[in-house]
């Protein structure tokens, strides 16, 4: 392998790697299946793939093209060397509106695709449930559908033309194919005309037996389209290749046949007692010609409740137990309303029905039925659900019957009631059983169910596969659909393109047993470490947290929500939650290319880049907590080893930071003297290009302790405001303003006053039993309040997330941390519940808000918008992460990533923003990196906005005249006065050695000195 590696490097532009880490990122797709490639390839440009496949063929290996990795039947893995296209080809080459088509490259996503389309109204039809992140290349291997296909079809129905790639090297457009050009291209001589002989052939002998044998249904997936060779469908040799997963040929560029983009959408929802019953509806609901005819079932959305998923969504459905969600387009408003309204009143036997039109609405229901896979893994309360009979498809007038043989299946084998939804209106459905793959015993009930199942389908004139492929999970069922003389004619097509099968061996064609390969197994014996988390969502086990991810690649999205930031700034897989989590597993293994445990240099490299952001603990599907993990690896990784300078100087940031703030002039100025400040920098493993945070000459300790503590009554009770690490050191403005609008709100405000931290520094580098001591000390000074009763007010969010999760999860036992955790408050929470008619001040501005991460995944924003609508606020929420994620965007190293975070939402949002409009952003990092960009901006606290607006109220504060209120911020010194200040502390720190002054006249006179530092 050295040969080839050394081999692609020289002649491939673009990323060659042959690394454990990246082998073990791509051995598994979102299927049960485990291949270990050889190498991965990530090819800058078109021609820089075929320079791989080239050497690939030199050396005689196998080749897998792969796109976004979500393939549910293990077509995405294999022992070869990988093509990943998404990094780099996914290029937009051309529009042509005149015609409706364009040509893609392969790793274009669809989502992007689209949204680059929408300026000459049109789209590329087909749309998955992976929309966000799946590619065309993968899409047009697995010939992929999604809900629109009840009006656009599959993508075989919208590919003009496809230019691919043999493994023997031929290169070449293909599409329909008129019988004149065929008659050229048999005549001629070479590869292509050896390829059209074929195929030609291949037609003429087998066009009957095709007709007999493949099902006359919508969503017929399995197996090769050798109806598209029908002289009825013109010799479609595009066509023919769709669906083919990388078998057959590589996919080099693709012209797609576009659509309009719909002027109008509503949807109606009809609700029925079962999903059979719903099932038997669909022919009649069919005949409204609805864009889109989706079912989803109780359990589904009993699934998503217990999970916490689209709340929204679900208090929109009907009632009933079951329901048939149907889109119409329409070209105006009414005429999209008055088809729902018709499909509503059309049947009087649903158990309830409602419609509704507008992106709004069907953006939320959409949010129900796509969130399927994930919903429908890891249940809490559960076992477990696998794929391997999630894509079966029979015709529609038959789903409700075949749907009731499937469940007393399920009940046979002992599965209970899985979930089944999908695309009833082409009768293709989805679910996840709960096989055991763990046991011997368990594997062979899984191959006996899909057997049965398959002849199940069979009989009722279905497909194996209407949407995922056969891969692995279904290449050695089709003999079973299509009988031994098909499948023999599958493998003389594979022998036309691919003799030597070297293209993705092992799948559809010549396949792998279905229980071969698999990710577990009877054999899977993870190691089970003991773990400073209690991991209480996976019973305890790290292993358990290792497997959760499913594959299914919502990390890889470029837009909306907050996960995945790393990998949206470099588009590499193993910057993915999902590419962590592979990592993760293949550690836990113990057989594989990482064998070096929490010593592994592969997964630390990968970690190094997550910012524990949170954004997967509730984007991700299934709820992937990365951030957990990657303290847990890095408190193990560097267990009686020295660490990296960071995470002494930023994770014992709340111990230095009390000396410093004592001398915060002297500290400031040292900082902004060049020389001192790089040498600063270097010393404690800071990027030298980030700004050192400027301490405040007063903390908000000191301020309360000067101001005699707690003042008035409180006629709403207590709250104690928890002085976090960044608020009493660095903003205490944003502390003092909390105060003002809680005791303005009615509550007796009280401040710790023994020294507390939530131990956050500490957890995000991993040094868990040191944060374990302080959430241990903080909870024992705050034993009284908590046993009251008394709400802790947090305002730095990610501090407050410690309280609602970290800090249980890392002592689970402690009653006093469980206190803590149900008593702990955003300030708006707070002031919503226990101050429900307390009228805030009317700010009456528009916003761009940012809200902080951890406030996102783990705390909630709800309190927040309902406040600032109050507050006469038009908010603008930013989706996506600051970038600078605590300690993360200041080590050295990651300053590149943190500022294209940022600039992927957040500081293009602040530069937009109208000069009048307010910044807010609660968390000191997401004001940090605001603060340190070119926007000129700096952003408030949401307690700072409400002060300014209640000091105006009450006459204490000048009238706005339309000027944005300024956040109270200590500025760094001047360059001269920084060097004073330098100067004069060597002079007196040399005096004070030499004992010709005392320590306290040093101290008064670096006060004068540096402008009053404590």
């Amino acid at each position: 392998m050295l040969a080839l590696e050394k081999e692609l490097r020289r002649r491939v532009k673009g990323e060659v790697r042959f690394d454990a880490g990246t082998r073990a990122t791509y051995a598994t797709d979102a299927s049960n299946y485990r291949q270990t490639p050889l190498g991965v390839v990530l090819p800058e440009a078109v021609d820089d793939a075929v320079a791989a496949l080239e050497v690939c063929r030199e050396h005689d290996v196998p080749v897998l093209s792969r796109g976004g990795g979500t393939s549910l039947a293990g077509q995405s893995c294999n022992t070869g060397v990988v093509l990943d296209w998404s990094k780099y080809c996914h290029r937009l080459v051309s529009v042509a509106p005149e015609s409706r088509t364009c040509v893609v490259e392969p790793g274009i996503v669809l989502d992007e695709l689209n949204r680059l389309l929408a300026p000459h109204g049109l789209q590329y039809g087909p749309r998955p449930a992976t929309h966000p992140n799946c590619t065309l290349g993968g899409m047009i291997g697995n010939n992929s559908c999604g809900s629109t296909a009840q009006w656009y079809g599959k993508v075989s129905d919208n590919i003009r033309r496809l230019e691919v790639l043999t493994y023997d090297g031929l290169r070449m457009w293909v599409g329909s194919t008129g019988e004149e050009e065929l008659a050229r291209l048999c005549a001629e001589p070479g590869r292509r005309g050896e390829v059209y002989r074929g195929l030609a052939a291949l037609r003429d002998r087998y066009a009957e037996l095709v007709r007999e044998r493949f099902p006359d249904i919508p969503r017929r997936v399995s197996g090769y389209n050798l109806d598209a060779l029908l002289p009825e469908n013109g010799f479609d040799v595009a066509g023919l290749l769709v669906g083919s997963e990388s078998t057959l040929v590589t996919v080099l560029r693709a012209e797609l046949e576009l659509a309009d983009v719909p002027g109008h959408t509503a949807m109606a929802v009809l609700g029925f007692p079962d999903a059979a019953t719903a099932a038997d509806h669909v022919p009649a609901v069919a005949e409204h010609g609805p864009h889109a005819l989706e079912g989803v079932d109780d359990r589904l959305v009993w699934f998503e409740e217990l999970k916490g998923l689209n709340p929204a969504g679900r208090e929109m459905l009907p009632g009933g137990g079951s329901w048939l969600m149907a889109e119409f387009a329409a070209d105006t408003r009414e005429e999209a309303a008055r088809r729902a309204r018709s499909l509503v009143g059309a049947f009087p036997e649903a158990t309830d029905a409602t419609w509704y039109h507008g992106s709004g609405p069907k953006h939320l229901l959409w949010k129900v039925r796509e969130a399927g896979l994930g919903a429908t893994a890891h249940v809490p309360g559960l076992p477990d659900t696998w794929e391997g009979w999630e894509d079966s498809a029979v015709p529609p007038d038959r789903v409700g019957d075949y749907l009731r043989d499937l469940s007393e299946l399920f009940r046979e084998f002992g599965y209970g009631d899985p979930a089944v939804y999908g695309h009833y209106g082409h009768g293709c459905l989805h679910t996840r059983i709960p096989f055991d793959l763990t046991s011997a015993e368990g594997v062979a009930t899984m191959r006996d169910f899909v057997e049965r199942a398959a002849d199940l389908v069979v009989s009722y004139g279905g497909s194996l596969s209407g949407e995922h492929g056969d891969g692995q999970a279904r290449g050695e069922l089709l003999e079973r659909m299509f009988g031994p003389e098909v499948v023999r004619t599958f493998e003389e097509l594979k022998g036309i393109f691919d003799p030597r099968n070297r293209m993705n061996p092992g799948k559809v064609v010549f396949p792998a047993k279905l229980d071969q390969h698999l990710r577990l197994g009877a054999d899977f014996h993870p190691h089970e470490p003991e773990t400073a988390f209690s991991y209480p969502h996976d019973e305890g086990r790290f292993s358990g947290a290792a497997l959760r991810c499913v594959g299914v690649g919502k990390c890889r999205s470029l837009e909306g929500g907050v996960m995945c930031p790393s990998y949206r700034a470099t588009r590499e897989e193993e910057h993915s939650t999902r590419g962590r989590a592979r990592l993760l597993f293949e550690m836990v293994n113990n057989s594989g290319p990482i064998e070096d445990g929490w010593r592994s240099k592969e997964v630390h490299d990968a970690l190094d880049l997550c910012l524990a952001c949170k954004g997967c603990k509730s984007d991700c599907p299934v709820n992937v907590d990365m951030a957990t993990y990657k303290a847990e690896f890095l408190h193990h990784h560097y267990a009686g080893r020295p660490r990296p300078a960071a995470h002494y100087s930023m994770g014992w940031l709340p111990v230095l930071a009390r000396p410093a703030a004592r001398l915060s002039g002297l500290v400031n100025a040292v900082t902004r003297t060049p020389l001192l400040e790089r040498a600063a920098k270097r010393l404690g493993g800071i990027a030298p290009e980030r700004e050192l945070p400027v301490f405040a000459d007063e903390t908000f300790t000191d301020w309360w302790r000067a101001r005699g503590g707690t003042r008035g009554g409180g006629r709403r009770g207590e709250v104690v405001v928890w002085p976090d690490t960044f608020t009493n050191f660095f903003h205490p403005a944003v502390g003092r303003a909390a105060v003002e609008v809680l005791e303005d709100a009615g509550f007796h405000v009280k401040v710790p006053d023994a020294a507390v931290c939530c131990g956050l520094t500490w957890i995000s580098t991993g040094q868990l039993t040191v944060a374990k001591r302080v959430l241990r000390h903080t909870a024992e000074v705050l034993r009284d309040d908590l046993r009251r009763g008394v709400p802790v007010v947090g305002l730095e969010p990610s501090c407050t997330a410690v309280f609602r999760a970290d800090g249980p999860e890392l002592l689970p036992d402690d009653p006093d941390i469980g206190r803590l955790k149900r008593q702990t408050r955003t300030l708006a929470e707070v002031l919503t519940e226990r101050a429900p008619d307390w009228e805030p001040p009317r700010l009456d501005r528009s916003a761009v808000v940012q809200p902080h991460c951890h406030q996102h995944a783990v705390l909630g924003f709800d309190a927040d918008r309902a406040l600032l609508e109050r507050a006469g606020v038009d908010a603008s929420m930013v989706e996506g992460c600051c970038g600078l994620a605590g300690n993360f965007g200041f080590e050295r190293g990651h300053y590149e990533v943190s500022a294209a975070c940022a600039e992927h939402a957040l500081l293009p949002a602040v530069r937009e923003a109208d000069a009048g409009a307010l910044v807010l952003a609660d968390g000191f990092s997401c004001r940090t990196q605001t603060e340190q960009s070119d926007t000129g901006r700096a952003p408030l606290h949401l307690a700072e906005a409400l002060a300014a607006g209640l000091r105006e109220r009450r006459g204490t504060a000048p009238a706005r005249d339309g000027a944005v209120p300024e956040p109270e911020r200590t500025a760094p010194p001047s360059r001269a006065r920084a060097a004073a200040t330098v100067a004069a502390a060597a002079v007196l720190s040399a005096a004070a050695a030499a004992g010709t002054v005392s320590a306290a006249a040093v101290r008064r006179a670096l006060r004068r000195t540096a402008g009053g530092a404590r």
